[in-house]
């Protein structure tokens, strides 16, 4: 966690010594995970989103793992006791930087293809993920979204459904409206 916040300083701290460099943040970001079998789907939603998008590139974003609301009360226990033991790991965070930054103009209205690239923590595990992404600036509001697959057992969720009623691999909608 100290190393999160840690990161968020720097962040901070390296975009602040860049008089052209903006910070655009947002704590109602939205989270959505989807798992998909055969036997299951599964969706939860995360409203609990704190993010920072700079217009030199850098993005952090943390999502509280209790923030997730599932349609199914039972689910959601099993989900945070059984799979990603919160308790134990409250948080999930991504750290990277958007590689074609150079390519969105923060001035101007329109639409943004991006690839997002860093590092992502979830469970207490870090993985190298990049994934393809939109930045959109309509009236000066900078929105970024995201629709990408992890593979759950790369970050050492275990759980005795994965694979029959979980899916191993889930795809995950991150839409972040930044102030």
């Amino acid at each position: 966690m100290k190393r999160i916040w840690l990161a968020c300083l720097l962040l901070v701290a390296i975009t602040a010594g860049n008089a052209q460099t903006k910070v655009y943040q947002t704590k109602s970001g939205k989270v959505r995970f989807y798992s998909s079998t055969a036997v299951e789907n599964i969706e939860a939603n995360n409203t609990q989103v704190d993010a920072k998008l700079a217009t030199n590139g850098q993005m952090v974003f943390m999502v509280a793992i209790r923030g997730f609301v599932f349609k199914n009360a039972l689910m959601q226990e099993h989900f945070n006791e059984n799979y990603m033991e919160s308790d134990k790991f409250p948080k999930a965070s991504f750290m990277g930087t958007v590689t074609n930054i150079k390519e969105v103009d923060f001035t101007k209205d329109g639409s943004y293809k991006v690839t997002v690239s860093g590092d992502m923590e979830i469970h207490g595990t870090k993985q190298k993920v990049s994934a393809p992404g939109t930045i959109e600036i309509k009236g000066g509001v900078v929105t970024a979204t995201s629709v990408f697959k992890l593979t759950i057992t790369d970050y050492g969720i275990k759980g005795n459904y994965i694979g029959d009623k979980i899916a191993r691999e889930v795809e995950i909608t991150l839409n972040c409206k930044y102030d």
